[in-house]
C-alpha cells in the first residue's frame, strides 16, 4: 500500500459504527437463537459443540466484508505524476568581475576575489533554467566565457579566475569591461538581458568611458546590477612583492570606490547598486538578485490513476457469499 492515497477518506468515519454493531451482537444473540425456527431440536441438545461455538465466525465474515466495502467507498488509488515544464521567460545573464590587483584586498575573507567566486558560484547554481557568461576585467578585458547553458563549464571557469599581471595590465577599466559584457548580450533573444558588474575601485584605465558603454546598455535594453566591494576605510592592500618567496606583501590603505558612478550606470540602465562591505553582505546581494530576476516557467502535470477499491470489492463480495454459504448449510442448524 505504498504511495497509496485516498479520494473520499470521510468514509473511514463508518468504522466508528462497529463499536456499537459488535455490541448489539453480544447483547441480542441470545433472543436471535431464541425466535429462530428449526426443522430440529437436535441443535439445542449440542450447543457445547464447536459448530455452536464457532458460529460468531459468521458475524465476523460480515464485519470484514463491511470493512472492505468501507475501504473500497474510499477509493484508494496509487498516483504516477509526471511533469513537463518549458521556460516562457529565459534570462541571459553575464557577470563582469574585476579582477585588478586591488581584488587581493583581504577585508572579505580570504580576500574580495576568492570571496566572490565563492558567493558566484552558488548564484550559478541556482540559475538553473538561464544562460550565464563571464567577462573579466582590469586595465583590458577580455570574454572569459561565452553566454551558454553549460552550467559545468561556466563554474569550472569561474573556479579558475585567477589575478594575472601577464594576462591583463593593470588597472580598472569599469567602461571596457561593461562594453564587452553588452557586446555578448547584445545579439542575444532572450527576454530578458542583464549584467552583473562588480568593482572594488575607480575607473582609471580603459579606452571606454562607463557612462557611454551605459547608454549603450540601455539602447539593447540591457539591465545592469553594479557591485561595490570593500569595507568602508582601510582595507590590507597588495603593494609588492616579496623578492625572496615571491608572496604578495600587504599594508592598510584607503578604500576608494566610485559609487556615484555605480549607481549613474545602475539607473542609466534601470538596474541597481549593492555595496558589499563584508562576505555575508555579498552573499546577501546575490541573493537579492536572484528574487529581483526570476524565470517564468510553464509546468504540466499528468496523473495516472491506479484505482485499488475493485480488489476490495470482490473481497467482500466473496466474504459475503462465504457467508451466506455457511449459513444456509454447516449452519443451518442454527438459524
Amino acid at each position: 500500500m505504498n504511495n497509496v492515497t485516498f479520494l473520499h477518506p470521510e468514509f473511514f468515519w463508518l468504522f466508528l459504527v462497529f463499536p456499537l454493531t459488535i455490541a448489539w451482537y453480544f447483547f441480542k444473540r441470545k433472543e436471535q437463537s431464541a425466535t429462530l425456527k428449526v426443522s430440529s431440536i437436535q441443535p439445542f441438545q449440542n450447543g457445547n459443540t464447536v459448530l455452536a461455538k464457532l458460529r460468531p465466525l459468521l458475524f465476523v465474515l460480515r464485519l470484514l466484508a463491511l470493512s472492505a466495502i468501507i475501504v473500497a467507498l474510499a477509493r484508494p488509488r496509487s498516483v504516477d505524476v509526471s511533469a513537463k515544464s518549458r521556460v516562457t521567460k529565459g534570462i541571459d545573464i553575464v557577470m563582469a568581475i574585476d579582477v585588478s590587483g586591488s581584488m587581493l584586498a583581504k577585508d572579505l575573507k580570504p580576500n574580495r576575489l576568492e570571496a566572490l567566486k565563492r558567493v558566484a558560484s552558488k548564484f550559478i547554481e541556482d540559475r538553473i533554467n538561464d544562460r550565464i557568461g563571464l567577462v573579466v576585467y582590469a586595465g583590458e578585458s577580455y570574454t572569459r566565457t561565452p553566454v551558454t547553458s553549460d552550467k559545468t563549464m561556466v563554474l569550472h571557469s569561474l573556479s579558475t579566475i585567477e589575478y594575472d599581471d601577464t594576462v591583463l595590465a593593470d588597472g580598472t577599466g569599469i567602461g571596457v569591461g561593461l562594453a564587452t559584457a553588452i557586446n555578448r548580450l547584445k545579439d542575444s533573444k532572450a527576454k530578458s538581458r542583464i549584467v552583473i558588474l562588480l568593482t572594488d575601485g575607480v575607473n582609471n584605465s580603459g579606452t571606454i568611458d562607463p557612462r557611454m558603454a551605459a547608454d549603450i546598455a540601455k539602447e539593447y535594453g540591457i539591465k545592469v546590477y553594479t557591485i561595490g566591494i570593500g569595507t568602508n576605510g582601510t582595507a590590507p592592500f597588495p603593494y609588492a612583492k616579496d623578492p625572496r618567496n615571491g608572496q604578495f606583501l600587504f599594508r592598510n590603505m584607503p578604500v576608494e570606490i566610485d559609487e556615484n558612478l555605480m549607481k549613474e550606470i545602475a539607473k542609466t540602465t534601470e538596474g541597481k547598486y549593492f555595496r558589499a562591505t563584508s562576505n555575508k553582505k555579498l552573499e546577501e546581494i546575490y541573493k537579492e538578485i536572484n528574487k529581483l530576476e526570476t524565470t517564468e516557467i510553464e509546468e504540466k502535470k499528468y496523473f495516472n490513476y491506479d484505482e485499488k477499491f475493485k480488489p476490495l470489492i470482490f473481497f467482500a463480495l466473496v466474504l459475503l457469499g462465504l457467508e451466506m454459504l455457511l449459513k444456509n448449510t454447516v449452519f443451518r442448524g442454527f438459524l
